[in-house]
């Protein structure tokens, strides 16, 4: 989450092996489906669903898939849900904030298993307001290091587009800009012949808290568990860790 600590490079592994678990493919059709629905079926004239597909693909999510997906979106095939997004605050142990995003079709439900999934592992619910002061809404492009790709590459092709920072994390490249700067972003690494991996907005806190290597198996067991929930989107929490309490919280 932050350029010194090792919990962004974790959560892009982490991200492959939910991926493989076949997890994380319901959650990125469902993104798909919303994005068509929010803003047509048209790749070209719709950013967030050319976002959203390039990042299925990239995790191996099958083209039947993504193309069901588009048309329930689009209403050109039945079965499509009305979801919406429903942002739940908490805290985690050590009094770490949590934003927890859900796209769910069953507000009702999704309240009942992000309650759940913080109540089993040590965190609790909060009033909306309690913690979202806590983060900024950020533009966040993945660019891989596969085939040599430089911090100074990325740089020189990105920096005119609104990039705030540059972070690098063992096998990736992080950038973070505006949230209404991703295009540009991606579109200036697309000119310069540089492949993304995934581009989106996300939530980056203003402050963190350090934990320790307990504090850290708590917090990774508490976003495994609300991962789990069939709702739960994303997950975002301001804590932080140095590389040697990650891997120690991973054993």
């Amino acid at each position: 989450m932050s350029g010194h600590s090792k919990w962004a490079t974790t959560k892009h592994k982490k991200a492959v092996v939910d991926a493989k678990r076949g997890k994380l493919f319901a959650k990125l059709v469902k993104n798909i489906e919303v994005a068509a629905r929010q803003g047509g079926a048209d790749l070209a004239g719709n950013p967030t669903l050319f976002d959203a597909v390039q990042k299925a693909k990239k995790s191996s999510v099958p083209n039947d898939n993504i193309d069901r997906a588009l048309k329930r979106g689009a209403g050109l095939e039945a079965g499509g849900a009305e979801y919406e997004t429903i942002m739940y605050e908490g805290y985690g142990p050590n009094g770490v904030a949590l934003l927890i995003e859900c796209l769910s079709d069953n507000r009702n439900r999704a309240a009942m298993e992000v309650r759940t999934a913080l109540t089993r592992n040590n965190g609790t619910l909060a009033d909306p307001g309690s913690v979202s002061y806590l983060f900024n809404r950020k533009g966040q492009v993945v660019v891989s290091k596969d085939g040599g790709v430089t911090e100074d590459a990325v740089m020189e092709a990105a920096l005119e587009a609104g990039v705030e920072e540059i972070n690098d994390h063992d096998e990736v490249f992080e950038i973070i800009c505006e949230a209404t700067d991703i295009v540009a972003v991606r579109t200036a690494l697309q000119d310069a012949g540089l492949d993304y991996e995934s581009a989106e907005a996300t939530f980056l806190p203003s402050m963190q808290i350090e934990v320790d290597v307990d504090g850290a198996k708590r917090m990774l067991r508490l976003i495994d568990a609300l991962e789990e929930c069939d709702d739960v989107q994303n997950v975002y929490a301001n804590f932080d860790a140095s590389d040697e309490v990650i891997a120690a919280a991973q054993e």
